[in-house]
């Protein structure tokens, strides 16, 4: 019983101190783009500025028109990146040929 009690409370320890999955996915910014730019022949797309407390965050979306890979990053204000999603079958709206003169 004392074992077990043992091995239940290493497991307890471990995983409380445990990194989350994502953060195998961050990396400085300038490494990040030039990953996208030469192995997936992505390029910037859009981006805008995600408004968080204590700190904004950039948030981009790099694509490729040739391989159809897309990838969304959050770059912290300290320059680190993380990688949020990717995927594929990338497709982009034209936003000026929706717009009908009217406002929202």
């Amino acid at each position: 019983m004392q074992t077990l009690c043992l091995k239940a409370g290493v497991l307890i320890a471990f995983g409380a101190t445990a990194l989350p999955a994502h953060a195998s996915n961050c990396a400085n910014r300038d490494m990040v783009v030039e990953r996208l730019q030469s192995k997936y022949h992505e390029e910037l797309a859009a981006g805008g500025i995600q408004k968080t407390s204590p700190a904004n965050a950039v948030v981009e979306v790099w694509a490729s028109h040739e391989t159809g890979t897309f990838t969304v990053l959050l770059t912290r204000p300290n320059g680190v990146t993380c990688v949020v999603a990717t995927g594929t079958d990338w497709h982009q709206t034209d936003w000026s040929a929706s717009k009908t003169g009217t406002k929202g």
